[in-house]
């Protein structure tokens, strides 16, 4: 598996912009996403508050990250309804960490490709890299990834 990496970066988290810090300590749920606003994207992240009492009952943090600004998370937490931290890793260092960062040289520009990442204490036990940026992670396999550690 993907060696483990902490960060340190802000993030949209309890209705406020703070910075946020990722120790890996308990079972985490890294969900990479190229940006907020956009369809697919949206799709995934409601899936992911639809299924927060599912992660909460298997003791399962859940951290969205993006490119996207910590002020953008926000609003795009608040028009959603999201109920899960949301990183802004606006120079992709951690998506570059995960190896899930995506460049666009003529732009200057990068994202996180589509992915997750399921960390326990520590350690990654399970990733899922789209190779279809159109397609989402599938949230049951997760789910029975995280209830077999």
């Amino acid at each position: 598996m993907t060696d483990f990496s902490g960060f340190s970066a802000p993030a949209f988290l309890n209705g406020e912009v703070q910075n946020f810090e990722f120790d890996g300590e308990g079972i985490s749920v890294l969900a990479f996403f190229p940006g907020a606003f956009t369809g697919v994207c949206t799709e995934e992240m409601c899936r992911f508050r639809d299924s927060m009492s599912e992660f909460s009952d298997l003791d399962a943090e859940v951290i969205g990250i993006s490119v996207d600004t910590p002020f953008a998370l926000q609003a795009f937490a608040d028009q959603n309804d999201l109920n899960f931290t949301l990183v802004s890793d606006t120079d992709a260092e951690i998506a570059d960490e995960y190896g899930v960062k995506t460049e666009f040289p003529d732009l200057g520009y990068s994202i996180a490709e589509r992915a997750v990442f399921l960390v326990k204490n520590g350690e990654v036990k399970y990733s899922q890299v789209m190779e279809d940026i159109g397609e989402i992670p599938d949230m049951d396999k997760l789910k029975q990834e995280i209830s077999d550690l």
